[in-house]
């Protein structure tokens, strides 16, 4: 069967059985088409495959689409081969081999070490906002923290004992993070010297605002991102890809996974396993550097 007519054969079943709305269908008639279009002239579903399928989407991936939208490509793609199935026009479902883009992640972005020392070596801590600035970018590079965990830490958080913070994180789960020596020295003075200046209304919050309340996250985007501007690092910057410079500088100098995903506080090691990648794809470069036969 011409790919044509099974799209417009799929297509219809949707509608008057399924009764799909018309934008559903019109988002699979795109996508469905774009497919078929690729293949080319007299391209026939007989002769569609896991590879042909595997090597559009990649195609796609490479052109900067989004993983939902390949999804919903897929998601479409392997309805019109489970209903080719149904009315024994064909015989399997090549889709069902894919794996789905939802599952693809993208490699997070993550800072080199010297541009952590310029971002944190941005803020001027002979000022009281200054030093907080400091603590707060020491902390969150030292710890790992999510912006959220960060901004609402509060004092019976901070641990000194060993220096530790005691983190709520996702679900309620509770979990311990040391503080290096670094992050432990500009919290201590923060603390001692320009926290109390904004003390007015007894907050339990660590890092406070010109009010004396919570810093907001949406706040932290912003010095964070002013900072970036001073410390000359030209690409986006937010508080996560602290944190996945944090948990990539540890695995770099020799961290266990399931250390750091204690450390990040994640749920399924599948979740840690990304920054895996990040560190094979180091390697490579450096072996295709160095190696006189790469």
């Amino acid at each position: 069967m011409d790919w044509p007519r099974a799209i417009d054969a799929y297509l219809d079943h949707l509608h008057l059985e399924r009764g799909l709305s018309r934008n559903t269908i019109e988002s699979y008639r795109r996508d469905l088409q774009a497919f078929c279009i690729v293949q080319g002239e007299g391209a026939t579903v007989e002769k569609t495959t896991r590879d042909t399928i595997t090597a559009y989407l990649e195609k796609r991936r490479r052109a900067g689409i989004a993983p939902p939208s390949m999804a919903r490509f897929l998601s479409a793609l392997k309805g019109l081969f489970r209903f080719l199935q149904l009315n024994n026009w064909h015989d399997r479902n090549p889709a069902e081999e894919v794996d789905t883009p939802k599952r693809w992640r993208t490699l997070p972005n993550y800072l080199s070490l010297e541009e952590v020392e310029r971002l944190l070596a941005a803020p001027d801590t002979a000022k009281g906002l200054g030093l907080r600035d400091r603590a707060m970018l020491e902390v969150l590079y030292a710890t790992g923290l999510r912006v959220t965990e960060l901004v609402g830490l509060r004092m019976d958080q901070v641990l000194d004992d060993p220096p530790l913070v005691r983190v709520v994180g996702k679900g309620d789960k509770e979990r311990l993070v040391p503080l290096g020596g670094d992050a432990w020295k500009w919290l201590g003075q923060y603390l001692a010297t320009a926290r109390p200046l904004r003390h007015t209304r007894l907050s339990p919050h660590v890092f406070l605002s010109n009010r004396g309340e919570a810093l907001t996250r949406q706040r932290f985007w912003q010095v964070i991102r002013s900072y970036a501007r001073q410390a000359g690092i030209t690409r986006p910057l937010s508080p996560h890809v602290l944190r996945h410079s944090f948990a990539t500088h540890l695995l770099e100098n020799g961290a266990d996974l399931k250390s750091l995903q204690m450390l990040l506080g994640h749920v399924d090691i599948s979740t840690t396993q990304i920054y895996t990648h990040i560190t094979e794809e180091r390697l490579k470069r450096v072996y295709d550097k160095y190696h006189p036969r790469a």
